[in-house]
């Protein structure tokens, strides 16, 4: 699993970095590109600018001699390479063209950059958008540069298509100055050159930023001017090795960067390859996008070392999961064989044999746990020894308590039949006449106490007779007031005051007689051995959610907050040994738990004891 995610970290860490290293070099192709860009838009004007100041302008300027003009204007249009080059009125209107002396007199002040300069009577330049009536002035052989072939890639910009007639071009307008007579601006000298198919700027970029290099036979980096969305000037080739002008700009580039006026650095699809691309707008004068300038380099070179790289670190992370599953293999074999003993000696333990034993001490933390676990196998057998004195002991002890109830359960039988002699006759001399007062006074003494003894005889044989359980209808009240005759008797009550505290109208229960007695008589009997100098014994009654609740209270010496827990556990007991055998409560919360009650104890340290039990009312 750690080394999946490895991987996973490698991959992410190897794919963002790159493709962050490459966006990045690409935003810095773009910002090289565009201060070239730029710099040619500066050549145009430093040029014009030192043609107005090293020439004397006659005015007006149509007495300009035109065989001067044009050896001036041709050798500025040679020098700057332009394309267009113009003698202007201060209104904008054409004096002189040098593409076409013949064409005169228009007005070229749509032009953003003449219009600029126009307005602020100085030196202006940038980029312009010619359209192609005004084109047409400038002679055949520039409208032929502007009538492109548009053609579709795998991606096309959705939307209409602009700008394949019209022309785009940078140049710059300065003011004329006429040094005879003092004035600033009497004319105005514009020239310009025209973007489409002059490959000459994107190849200067392309050389200047990739130095031709190639991949597979293509080239890695290009530069590309667009106008509005369609390749005007690029270094790109198309599948049939020609320039790819025509062209357009992906979608998601054109909404980004031509509608939202945004730069854009991110792959895309550039003609029919992908590029890691940037672009940006290009503004004229009024701020108004006429364009796009955009560098890019091919993916594939990138995406390859991409995958090497990727390649050689997952190659690195597949030798060492291996090497560490084969380590893995080993550790685990030498570390699991102690294990596979600990499994064997638990089973052959769990199986009853007490003996099993680990046996071996592997070095290290594995051969402390083998040690551990010996020992506590032979402290297990130990407490299993004990245990089993412990429950021989206890069950002859039961057997002892048995026999002696059965024995105690004869000679109550025995006692009674001369009881009920003894009643015989007592009714028989009190019917004898001449008896005196004094002595029927003795007479019902003797019958009294007798009547008393035979009660507590009966009592005693019937919490002593063995019966199956027998589940009838019964009023737990009567259940404690026979419990408690036959309790109050006994010396051990005697210091104990028991107060019976029983709810009116209390519904039956359906259980068995002589196991209810027979929790009863346990709990008070463990009450009143809890109270050795006396105390009160309360059992109260009540009714609640369609349960008879009984509780039994003393305030005696309570339990220990530690015991209280264990109290119900079989054998558990805190007399000392031979006073009893810890079963009492067990056998109690079984049969409470057999009628389908609960039972339980609260206690708090010498203010005494409390135990609750619940049955549910009869439903019949």
């Amino acid at each position: 699993m750690a080394n999946v995610v490895l991987s996973l970290l490698i991959i992410l860490s190897i794919s963002g970095s790159l493709v962050e290293e490459v966006q990045a070099r690409v935003r810095l192709d773009l910002n090289s590109a565009r201060r070239l860009y730029d710099r040619r838009i500066d050549d145009i004007c430093l040029l014009m600018r030192a043609t107005s100041t090293r020439r004397v302008v006659p005015t007006p300027l149509e007495s300009w001699e035109r065989e001067d003009l044009h050896r001036l204007l041709q050798h500025v249009r040679q020098a700057g390479k332009l394309d267009i080059i113009a003698l202007l009125e201060t209104d904008g209107r054409v004096v002189y063209r040098e593409n076409n002396p013949d064409q005169a007199g228009d007005d070229v002040s749509y032009n953003p950059i003449v219009s600029k300069a126009l307005r602020q009577r100085k030196c202006f330049r940038g980029t312009a958008i010619v359209p192609y009536k005004y084109l047409e002035k400038e002679g055949a052989d520039l409208v032929s540069r502007t009538s492109l072939e548009t053609s579709p890639t795998l991606k096309t910009t959705a939307g209409k298509e602009l700008g394949h007639r019209d022309a785009m071009v940078i140049g710059a307008a300065v003011p004329l100055a006429d040094l005879r007579t003092g004035r600033d601006c009497v004319g105005f000298l514009y020239g310009a050159r025209l973007l489409n198919q002059d490959h000459s700027i994107v190849d200067e970029i392309k050389q200047e930023l990739y130095q031709d290099e190639l991949y597979r036979g293509v080239d890695v980096g290009a530069a590309t001017i667009f106008h509005r969305n369609i390749r005007i000037s690029t270094s790109m080739k198309s599948g049939q090795g020609f320039r790819a002008v025509g062209t357009f700009l992906s979608p998601e580039v054109y909404k980004k960067v031509l509608e939202r006026k945004e730069n854009w650095a991110d792959r895309a699809l550039v003609v029919n390859d992908w590029y890691i691309t940037a672009y940006e707008p290009i503004l004229d004068p009024a701020n108004r996008v006429v364009g796009a300038l955009g560098v890019g380099t091919l993916e594939a070179p990138f995406v390859r070392t991409r995958r090497l790289a990727l390649g050689s670190s997952l190659a690195v992370v597949a030798f060492t999961s291996l090497v560490s599953l084969l380590l893995l293999a080993l550790a685990t074999g030498w570390l699991l064989r102690p294990i596979g003993r600990i499994v064997e000696m638990s089973n052959r333990v769990a199986a009853g044999d007490l003996s099993a034993r680990v046996g071996i001490r592997p070095p290290g933390e594995m051969g402390f746990l083998c040690q551990a676990i010996d020992q506590m196998a032979d402290a297990v057998t130990q407490r299993e020894e004990a245990l089993k004195q412990t429950t021989r002991r206890q069950i002859g002890q039961s057997e002892k308590l048995a026999a002696v109830g059965r024995m105690a359960a004869g000679i109550a039988h025995e006692i009674n039949n001369p009881l009920t002699g003894l009643l015989t006759f007592e009714h028989l001399l009190k019917d004898e006449k001449g008896l005196s007062e004094k002595g029927r006074e003795y007479l019902d003494i003797m019958h009294k106490e007798t009547s008393r003894m035979r009660g507590i005889v009966l009592g005693l044989l019937n919490f002593a007779r063995e019966s199956p359980t027998e589940m009838t209808l019964l009023d737990v009240n009567e259940i404690i007031r026979q419990s408690v005759t036959l309790l109050r008797n006994q010396k051990k009550f005697n210091n104990i005051a028991i107060k019976e505290e029983l709810a009116s109208r209390l519904p039956s229960v359906d259980a068995d007689a002589n196991q209810l007695q027979q929790v009863l008589v346990n709990l008070c009997l463990n009450a009143c051995e809890a109270m050795p100098k006396g105390g009160t014994l309360t059992i109260s009654t009540c009714e609640e959610n369609k349960y008879v609740v009984v509780s039994v209270a003393d305030t005696g010496c309570g339990i220990e907050e530690e015991h209280l827990e264990k109290v119900f556990d079989p054998f558990f007991t805190t007399k000392p040994v031979g006073k009893g055998t810890g079963l009492g409560l067990s056998v109690s919360y079984g049969i409470i738990r057999q009628h389908g009650g609960v039972i339980k104890v609260e206690s708090q340290k010498g203010q005494g004891t409390v135990f609750t039990f619940t049955l549910p009312v009869a439903s019949r």
